[in-house]
């Protein structure tokens, strides 16, 4: 009996998205593990994971050498993730993507990290609230940053709001 090609073949799974194992992760990642996917508001719900994160690295008392290789790296592979997560959904900065929002808070808490003082839940919603003012705001530079091509504008207008919020909590009699 003479077997015909397609029967040794070996079967593949088909993608109906068409996007590869790290498109996956980046999307998973980009979009706060789905939280981006809130029908409205994403960036807000996406806020939402930030200063829980912080404050629970914060619970490690980490060195500061060591915590700010987090907040570093954090950072900057924000730049990929997000690239790649707003190529694999189709647009630039797409409002799914809200790892820059969560990045952010590493900034906005930054001094109350590096002075070793407990991020209380007054700075975490004032934090919060100065976050979300600036960054739906987007007052100079935060407009001028978001123009940068890919996951760098992605990033870096979040980022700035961050340390704008970062110095009004500050002054804040918090």
């Amino acid at each position: 009996m003479n077997e015909s090609a397609d029967q040794n073949a070996t079967p593949t799974v088909a993608n109906p998205s068409g996007r590869s194992l790290l498109d996956h992760l980046a999307v998973s990642l980009g979009t706060g593990m789905g939280i981006g996917f809130a029908p409205k508001a994403p960036g807000t719900f996406g806020s939402l994971l930030g200063p829980p994160l912080v404050i629970a690295t914060q619970q490690f008392d980490l060195p500061l050498p060591v915590l700010s290789v987090v907040i570093v790296a954090f950072c900057l592979l924000g730049i990929p993730i997000c690239s790649r997560a707003s190529a694999a959904l189709g647009k630039h900065d797409p409002g799914q993507v809200v790892y820059d929002e969560i990045a952010a808070f590493w900034l906005i808490f930054l001094p109350q990290l590096v002075m070793g003082t407990p991020i209380t839940w007054q700075h975490a919603i004032a934090g919060f609230i100065l976050f979300r003012i600036f960054d739906i705001s987007k007052p100079w530079p935060v407009s001028r940053l978001e123009r940068l091509p890919g996951g760098l504008g992605i990033m870096a207008d979040d980022l700035a709001a961050g340390l704008m919020a970062a110095a009004v909590l500050l002054i804040l009699p918090l």
